[in-house]
């Protein structure tokens, strides 16, 4: 009974494989029919799946620019620091008195002496949120060495500067406590220095000239790729071609603008040195004041939590007007947040574009369906016919629904090719960075066939539907 039990279970699988066999064959046969009518029609063919090929290279495109702008705007996040805070000088004039006209009593005004390394020194001691903090002062001017010269910009930081902004190093050291103190004329430099004058020999140890004064290199900053130009007001700096030296050797060896900001510069003249010019000021003449009053260029904060930007900020505000006697001579302002915003606007614009590549498969799609409709009309006899010798319906839904998906398909794959053509060429020509992800072209191509499904079944049904008597009548 069991021997039997067992040869009857053979023999339903058995029949159950033939069935499939029988079903692929049945299909199979569709499915070439399908295509022998495309290859018949190169050209109808063709020109049917333009809107699926110009469709999916615009989606693979557009989502490709999409991705290298998330790219830049996380790099720009990497590299301005998640918890920074900047406070940035604001020039302004700094009159100390004024006459009435009416009676001819002066009046005092109030005086800021702008941001200074004091403002560092109390920011360090009363804010406990603080983790990092450093000074910026920024010069420009052309760096010479060996007789090869080449414009950059000097900045005057500490060393927490490197950490705020993520600067990592290629070779060398970062300052230590005694340049900074001392300030010693050391510096590191950017990627593109290196390039310029070090090419081929080691730059740490070397020196190079700045202005009127030597700086000895003891570190170099790995490049950086990320096109950032734009960004320095934001907080983001490009770094490449810059020299980077402890804040207080600029204050000793270039420019200290606290020591030309005082009362008695205008009552007397005062001569500054530096860069090798000389700046003359004498009188009460405003014009002869200097219009940057700031020691600091800006204050570069870096909080504890990202929770504590908001609070710390507003302490911050608080506390830099009791020390600038109410004078608002500097802006406080907060990098992550107008990055984040940036990053919106452009999720904004990457919809926008998105939506309407995403038009270019659905007007693809509608295209094909009245392509197919009109396939159906002119081959009504070749239908009659093989429902005439025993085809079923589902037969004729799959030989049209296939033919269908076939040209969608095959619109897709030469759309995904010229998309990622497409893209490269706008990061050559544009200079607009793109990323083509793999998920982008699944995507792509996923909604391509999708497409083709969607739209060739109405056709697929329509001819199935059709009499096969009236057919064959048809002329």
């Amino acid at each position: 009974m069991v021997t039997e039990n067992a040869k009857v279970s053979k023999l339903s699988k058995f029949g159950d494989n033939i069935n499939i066999f029988q079903l692929y064959r049945r299909y199979a046969h569709d499915i070439n029919i399908a295509m022998e009518a495309i290859m018949a029609n190169k050209l109808k063919s063709m020109l049917t799946a333009l809107g699926i090929i110009f469709g999916v290279a615009a989606v693979i495109s557009m989502l490709a620019i999409g991705n290298g702008a998330q790219k830049e705007i996380l790099e720009q996040m990497k590299m301005v620091g998640v918890n920074n805070t900047i406070i940035n000088s604001v020039f302004e004039a700094q009159d100390t008195e004024s006459s009435d006209d009416n009676g001819g009593n002066t009046q005092k005004q109030k005086f800021s002496p702008g941001l200074t390394l004091g403002d560092l020194d109390a920011i360090k001691a009363i804010l406990p949120s603080v983790k990092r903090i450093s000074p910026e002062i920024s010069l420009n001017s052309f760096v010479q060495y060996n007789g090869l010269r080449m414009s950059a910009k000097i900045m005057g930081v500490s060393n927490d500067y490197f950490s705020l902004y993520n600067l990592p190093l290629e070779e060398g050291v970062f300052f230590d406590a005694y340049h900074e103190e001392h300030g010693i004329p050391v510096c590191v430099i950017g990627s593109n220095i290196k390039t310029k004058f070090f090419s081929t020999v080691n730059p740490i140890g070397k020196y190079i000239k700045f202005g009127n004064v030597w700086l000895k290199v003891v570190g170099v900053l790995s490049k950086s790729d990320i096109k950032l130009t734009g960004f320095e007001n934001s907080g983001i700096n490009v770094y490449n071609d810059n020299v980077y030296v402890p804040a207080r050797s600029i204050l000793l060896r270039y420019q200290n603008r606290a020591l030309v900001n005082s009362k008695k510069l205008s009552e007397g003249g005062t001569v500054m040195r530096g860069f090798g010019f000389i700046m003359s000021f004498g009188g009460s003449t405003e014009s002869q004041a200097p219009k940057n009053y700031h020691q600091l260029d800006r204050i570069i904060i870096q909080v504890n939590q990202t929770e504590d930007i908001t609070s710390t900020s507003e302490v911050l505000s608080r506390m830099m007007l009791r020390r600038h006697a109410q004078v608002k001579d500097f802006e406080i302002t907060v990098p992550e947040l107008l990055l984040k915003q940036q990053q919106r606007t452009k999720d904004i614009f990457n919809i926008v574009l998105g939506a309407i590549a995403s038009i270019s498969l659905i007007v693809g799609g509608i295209g094909i369906m009245n392509i197919m409709f009109a396939s159906v009309m002119e081959r009504i006899k070749e239908i009659g016919t093989r429902l005439a010798i025993g085809a079923k319906k589902a037969d004729i839904i799959a030989q049209f629904l296939s033919e269908a998906v076939l040209i969608s398909v095959s619109g897709g794959l030469i759309g995904v090719i010229l998309g990622i053509i497409l893209s490269k060429l706008i990061t050559h020509f544009a200079g607009i960075l793109t990323i083509v992800s793999p998920l982008s072209v699944l995507i792509a191509f996923g909604v391509s066939a999708a497409v083709g499904v969607i739209f060739g079944l109405s056709p697929a049904k329509r001819a199935a539907e059709k009499d096969p008597i009236e057919s064959l009548r048809y002329e």
